[in-house]
């Protein structure tokens, strides 16, 4: 069975800004502890909408922290507040009053904030996981050695053992995922939407890498998991496929 080891670990505090990596995490039923526990929301035929990239690629431009819990320290079921840096490098606490009027007149509209425990990722109760050789192997076929793993907002990124086809991972539904002492199963390949098509840095636009996905691999990159139990999982732990 392919075997590897955990490459790299990402938790997005605010769904669509930029988030944080670590070197530890921990995750129960519901997800990474603290990852898109809050969201930017606006107005949309006068109903409220959750705000993405889809919509205002500038939130790229802004990223969040839990500054006062970084990596394992924050718990399931004990996330604070975020600290959100502005493109200009100004920082505001989630509670800030001026923050909603700052992103406001960046993004050109009007926003609110929310704050779910329960996480708001776009599939319920989940963590990404990407491979390497997938992420490499797309690299190669658009001709970008530097394709960035954040333009996927990946959540576990693996590397596998020699022999292990790019994409492999779509074959893996059904199949469970063993990170160290913890146990991941896997639900099903995930179909990516534009967000990867901007450049996490720059929000330029590239639709190569989503036109490739869908005439090549049906529009997958990655798989969707979810966590049995709760536990802790590092940089570094092995990984095997069961």
């Amino acid at each position: 069975m392919p075997a590897g080891a955990v490459a790299s670990l990402h938790r997005w505090p605010v769904k669509s800004l930029a988030g944080e990596d670590a070197d530890a995490l921990w995750l129960d039923g519901r997800g990474v502890a603290g990852d898109r526990a809050h969201a930017l929301y606006d107005t949309f035929k006068d109903e409220p909408r959750r705000l993405t990239v889809r919509q205002a690629p500038g939130m790229l431009r802004w990223r969040a922290a839990y500054a006062q819990a970084p990596g394992d320290t924050l718990r399931p079921g004990a996330v604070p507040l975020p600290t959100i840096t502005a493109p200009t490098g100004e920082t505001f606490a989630w509670d800030d009053p001026a923050l909603p009027a700052a992103l406001g007149d960046d993004l050109g509209r009007t926003v609110t904030l929310r704050r779910d425990e329960a996480l708001m990722q776009d599939l319920n109760d989940s963590v990404l996981v990407t491979t390497q050789a997938t992420l490499e192997a797309l690299a190669a076929a658009l001709g970008d050695d530097a394709l960035d793993l954040r333009r996927f907002r990946t959540n576990v990124h693996v590397v596998l053992g020699d022999g292990t086809a790019p994409f492999a991972e779509n074959d893996w539904e059904g199949r469970a995922l063993r990170v160290g002492d913890v146990t991941l199963d896997l639900l099903h390949p995930c179909a990516r939407c534009v967000i990867p098509t901007r450049d996490p840095d720059t929000t330029v636009k590239d639709p190569n890498i989503l036109k490739w996905l869908t005439r090549h691999r049906e529009g997958l990159f990655g798989i969707n998991a979810r966590m049995r139990g709760s536990g802790r999982i590092a940089v570094g732990d092995p990984v095997e496929l069961l």
